[in-house]
């Protein structure tokens, strides 16, 4: 068990390497990674499962006993990463999938990662843990309705079969890892270090079952939805810190708004896209899967050394 907690924080400390050199892989060996398509929602379930298991019921309290903060952030999630999405698809005149791909990323909940980045960041990581699960737990109702409305002129927009779909493969293996936690805690508690690990291999045959179902696309197309991924994730981060500011906040809650806004759930929009509007919609998911691990290790970088804590940071 030693050895497995020492490779899991091995392999989630070097997260970024390890998606960018499946990422590559996929791409100019397609068949490498082909065989993992099929699986897509099944390991994107075991990754929400992964975090159910992380978490309690006395967590859901730091959401009612931070309401205003919890709110602002899930306000500026859902408003701020949608909307970005949709003027960038404008800009670059996308076509249809693609803009339907990226307009998907930002109207899904925050990434888990976010909650590493904000605890490397020094920032308030209670707030991002609730920022997470608040915007989770809207999934359902926001991610369809959202990309109906910013996307519908692209695509249509199966909404209904979004939301179950969602309920499907992050609700549900939530609240079942959530209940087995609760129900098992100790033994639970001893396996939960391997977690990152099994999570972590997840996430990369994620992207490497997207890159490699569209590596011809990705090959014509790929570097301008890579300028648009990076504009979408950095324009977050700098808009989530200035709402963040604007509201007051202090500096810890500052860096959590920031990082939960700018990194979202991308294995979730790479899932969706495959399921309901083709494999191309899945490539915006697939490189912001790529991009954020990278940008989010260096932005929690900056902020954790730049920027001085505020009395009340959490570590």
């Amino acid at each position: 068990m030693q050895l497995l907690e020492q490779i899991s924080n091995f392999v989630s400390r070097f997260m970024a390497v390890f998606v960018i050199a499946i990422a590559a892989v996929a791409l100019f060996q397609p068949w490498t990674f082909l065989w993992t398509v099929p699986y897509i929602t099944i390991l994107l379930g075991i990754v929400m499962f992964g975090m159910g298991m992380t978490l309690r019921f006395e967590d859901f309290r730091l959401v009612l006993e931070r309401p205003k903060d919890v709110l602002i952030g899930t306000v500026a999630q859902f408003g701020i990463m949608p909307l970005l999405a949709w003027i960038l698809a404008h800009a670059f005149s996308l076509p249809p999938e693609l803009a339907a791909g990226v307009i998907l990323v930002g109207t899904c909940p925050g990434g888990t990662s976010s909650n590493v980045m904000t605890y490397l960041a020094r920032g308030d990581v209670a707030l991002s843990v609730s920022m997470t699960m608040a915007s989770t737990i809207l999934a359902p109702i926001m991610t369809p309705l959202l990309t109906l409305w910013l996307a519908g002129q692209w695509i249509d927009i199966p909404a209904g079969k979004m939301m179950i779909s969602i309920a499907q493969v992050v609700i549900a293996p939530i609240v079942l890892g959530l209940l087995i936690n609760h129900f098992f805690e100790r033994p639970v508690q001893k396996a939960v270090k391997v977690l990152p690990l099994i999570s972590v291999v997840a996430i990369v045959l994620i992207v490497g079952a997207v890159v490699s179902a569209n590596a011809g696309r990705i090959m014509e197309t790929g570097a301008l939805i890579m300028v648009v991924v990076m504009c979408h994730n950095l324009l977050g981060y700098a808009l989530g810190f200035a709402v963040a500011k604007l509201m007051h906040m202090d500096m810890a809650k500052v860096k959590a708004v920031s990082i939960e806004v700018g990194m979202q759930n991308s294995g979730l929009a790479a899932s969706l896209a495959l399921l309901h509007f083709g494999p191309a919609a899945a490539i915006p998911g697939a490189l912001f899967s790529v991009w954020h691990n990278i940008s989010g290790s260096l932005a929690a970088n900056y902020l954790s050394s730049k920027m001085k804590k505020s009395p009340r940071e959490k570590i």
